[in-house]
């Protein structure tokens, strides 16, 4: 697979971050963009199941706020859509917000 189907692929569930971690790992010449989208997706996967959890609690302790901050979930999948359009144009850009959070961490990517 190519850098760019590998990224893309990276923001499909679990699974398909798996898929293209591995794939990645067997590349002979790693490339800076799949694994700049690999470390993005990991980090917005990690921070939709922290607010998941975190909603889940605040909704069972005052349940009248959990439609509403149920909104934050939108959050996730509006960057999750925009990490999707990165990768699909071959850019290194961070999603915003926390985007530039993921890009230094992560170091088992290498």
């Amino acid at each position: 697979m190519d850098k760019k189907t590998l990224s893309i692929i990276s923001y499909i569930t679990i699974i398909g971050w798996i898929i293209a971690y591995v794939s990645y790992n067997k590349l002979a010449v790693k490339d800076s963009l799949t694994k700049f989208h690999l470390k993005q997706s990991l980090g917005i996967a990690i921070l939709g199941i922290a607010i998941s959890i975190a909603l889940t609690i605040i909704g069972m302790v005052v349940p009248s706020l959990a439609s509403i901050l149920s909104l934050a979930n939108l959050g996730v999948v509006v960057l999750w859509i925009l990490g999707i359009i990165n990768a699909n144009n071959e850019q290194e850009i961070p999603v915003p917000v926390v985007g530039g959070l993921f890009t230094d961490k992560f170091d088992f990517i290498k």
